[in-house]
């Protein structure tokens, strides 16, 4: 009679946690990894922001948006304008900047030759 291998054993049940253990790796960084503006205060948000430099934060319902620290954030031709957003305790907080392009570059030059 031929001895039943382990490894024909364990393989359903190293699959399953492996299945549950991705699942709840995946749910748990979705959250983490885009904190939700609207269930934080104004101070937790700038705290937030000052600990990593640069955030991205649920605005809304289906909208997010990057913020920054400072311009060091942002590629070399955009600049960090202030951004106001509500919070749980603001309508208005300076939550840091945002990165944009601006109108005109720098220089006064409005084409690239």
């Amino acid at each position: 009679m031929p001895i039943p291998s382990l490894r024909t054993k364990t393989r359903p049940g190293i699959a399953c946690i492996a299945v549950a253990l991705t699942t709840l790796f995946a749910t748990t960084t979705a959250s983490l990894a885009r904190p939700d503006l609207r269930q934080m205060t104004c101070r937790e948000a700038q705290q937030t922001l000052l600990r990593n430099g640069a955030v991205v934060f649920t605005t809304g319902p289906n909208t997010y948006d990057r913020f920054v620290t400072s311009r060091a954030y942002c590629d070399s031709w955009e600049e960090a304008v202030p951004a106001y957003q509500k919070t749980r305790d603001a309508p208005q907080c300076q939550i840091g900047f945002q990165c944009e392009e601006p109108l005109f570059r720098r220089g006064g030059r409005l084409f690239d030759d």
